[in-house]
């Protein structure tokens, strides 16, 4: 008998139907001699509803309290799932993530698990229980305060859980029948694909890919777990998230597959130039450390070269949008030390990137690339490199029109509507 980890996120708990729905889903796959255990989100927009309803009471509401406000959701999705489950003539337990031994570190609202001990999961299992996980928060290792992992934290949680308990397979349940080469939403001819790597999976979770957290997709590669990304609405079989682009076997199964995995996009980051550093040593590294100690996540980095006649030059950066205020506040702060003349903001980009394995062995998918988007309008504001992709900065209202001019210059599109997206705002 092995042990089977489900994900259930927000669109697949929305409502009372849904939850019945999932706990037959559920009781499925403990019918089908698995043990099982399953991390759920909060009821459809249930944390945004908990943010906005914080907004209401506190302009700046205290990070401890606010963390454990936004774990109600999950907890109520735990508990009904539960009691759906025991109508079906199953026995469950419910635990939220300190219960089940989620061990973080002290960052109130996007914590890192540092740890799982699934003791009380453990014994829970043994004695027949179906184990339902609240997702997307844990208890500090150092404060044993209740910490939340962020947006997407539950598709981590599920994942941990599966490396802490060596299950089979980790299955994603979500609103879409699987990962696509492009969001469904601006594409309704993306295909989906059966098979992706961790490394393109990575790279497509960072540039905007929101059907799996990047998070979880890091954890799941560290500890070779396979993800099974399927939909809770269908009976389709989804895409399965496994192996490595330098396994030779990937490498001899790829050969005549697409170049390009898929199309990714992103609108949630801002752009930031500090205009006119001195061009010395160590002056971009006190920028960054500035940045590193605010706890703010760069994306792409851009330094234009040095001007000759006033040794000054300027260094762009990207960032969540929603860490903008922060980032600007702690670069303020340097500019009597650094000397820089100014800081620019803009928040109205997007980001577009380009995802392949087969990248790395053709030559001209930077041209093409960049020929597609040319040929649609866009403009192109930063690029940025790695070995399987190519990320470009536009402006926030061109990202449809090249993720669609993208897509179509690499054969991406299918022949006829295959996405569908059952449920989600959006929101």
């Amino acid at each position: 008998m092995g042990i089977v980890v489900q994900k259930y996120g927000g669109s697949s708990l929305a409502d009372a139907d849904a939850i019945k729905r999932v706990a037959r889903r559920i009781a499925e796959a403990k019918k089908d001699g698995n043990d099982v255990v399953v991390a759920v989100s909060a009821m459809g927009d249930s944390t945004d509803n908990l943010l906005d309803l914080a907004a209401e009471v506190s302009p700046l509401p205290p990070a401890r309290e606010l963390d454990m406000l936004l774990t109600a959701g999950e907890r109520i999705s735990m508990a009904l799932v539960a009691m759906a489950i025991s109508d079906l003539g199953y026995t469950a337990r419910s635990f939220t993530g300190s219960q089940a031994g989620v061990i973080t570190d002290s960052v109130h609202g996007k914590a890192k698990i540092i740890d799982v001990t699934p003791g009380r999961i453990r014994d829970a299992i043994a004695e027949g229980h179906i184990v339902i996980v609240a997702g997307f928060q844990g208890v500090s290792q150092d404060t044993k305060e209740i910490t939340t992992l962020g947006r997407g934290g539950t598709d981590t949680t599920a994942v941990a859980l599966a490396a802490a308990l060596h299950a089979d397979v980790c299955e994603i349940y979500t609103d879409v029948d699987g990962v696509f080469t492009a969001d469904p939403r601006i594409v309704p001819t993306a295909r989906k694909l059966d098979t992706v790597t961790f490394e393109e999976m990575l790279e497509l979770a960072a540039c905007g890919a929101k059907v799996l957290h990047l998070r979880s997709v890091e954890y799941a590669r560290r500890y070779d777990i396979p993800i099974h990304v399927r939909s809770s609405f269908s009976q389709l079989m989804g895409t399965i998230v496994s192996g490595s682009i330098n396994d030779p076997r990937s490498e001899d199964s790829t050969v005549e597959e697409p170049i390009i995995a898929g199309v990714a996009h992103d609108r949630s980051e801002a752009k930031i130039t500090v205009v006119g550093v001195p061009d010395k040593v160590g002056e971009a590294a006190r920028i960054f450390e500035a940045l590193a100690e605010a706890q703010i996540n760069l994306d792409m980095i851009v330094q234009n070269v040095s001007a000759a006649a006033t040794n000054l030059t300027d260094i762009s950066f990207t960032l969540p949008r929603t860490d903008a205020t922060t980032a600007m506040k702690a670069l303020e702060d340097l500019r009597g030390e650094i000397g820089f003349d100014s800081l620019l903001f803009d928040d109205k980009i997007g980001k577009i990137s380009l995802i392949g394995a087969g990248m790395r062995s053709h030559p001209g998918v930077s041209a093409k690339f960049f020929s597609a988007l040319a040929g649609a309008g866009v403009n192109i504001g930063m690029i940025s490199t790695s070995e399987i992709r190519i990320s470009v900065v536009v402006a926030e209202t061109d990202v449809d029109a090249g993720v669609a001019a993208a897509h179509t210059a690499f054969a991406l599109d299918a022949d006829e509507v295959e996405a569908v997206v059952y449920g989600g705002t959006g929101r």
